[in-house]
């Protein structure tokens, strides 16, 4: 049994690194070169919170910060900004896995969307202490916009595709505790 639960972990990181991985090459393709007027969802983002909220032992913090740390280096953001917000805005949606495990799925969505606005807002207002030049607020505000809209439809693909669900009651993690 042990060993089922092992690899069900290992298996679970493995999704998760090429899920990121597979992110980052299809935003690096030169797709389409003309500007549009609509920012695209960032669905690391949308992945990574999901699988906080259901498996959080598959996504450990070292490992999010890495993804993260490789995207601000990849996407020329500043080094460690962004990824400190995410594994702090990770960290604080683990600590309340158990909590949101009882409640319906509109709940959900909206801590997430709480907690990724505190995050952007936090960024903007780290960036504006330190007068590092960003994208304006109203910018930031509608990229978040579309990832919150997208995340129901990143968290019922993680579904169909991978089985990725809460765990249910009386489930135990790695160690034979439960859950």
């Amino acid at each position: 049994m042990a060993d089922t639960i092992t690899f069900r972990l290992w298996t679970g990181r493995a999704i998760y690194v090429a899920l990121a991985i597979s992110y980052i090459f299809v935003r690096l393709l030169p797709l389409d070169t003309t500007p549009s007027g609509l920012p695209g969802p960032d669905l690391l983002i949308c992945i990574t919170f999901a699988w906080v909220l259901r498996r959080p032992d598959h996504v450990p913090p070292l490992l999010i910060a890495a993804i993260f740390l490789l995207c601000d280096l990849i996407f020329m953001r500043p080094p460690g900004l962004w990824t400190l917000m995410i594994l702090a805005a990770t960290e604080f949606l683990r600590a309340r896995e158990g909590l949101m495990r009882e409640l319906p799925f509109l709940m959900e969505w909206v801590m997430v969307s709480a907690v990724l606005l505190a995050a952007t807002l936090g960024q903007t207002i780290l960036l504006a202490i330190f007068m590092v030049p960003d994208v304006t607020l109203g910018i930031a505000l509608l990229h978040i916009l579309v990832t919150l809209l997208a995340y129901p439809i990143v968290v019922a693909t993680l579904w169909l595709a991978l089985g990725l669900r809460r765990a249910a009651p009386g489930e135990v993690d790695r160690l034979g505790r439960k859950i």
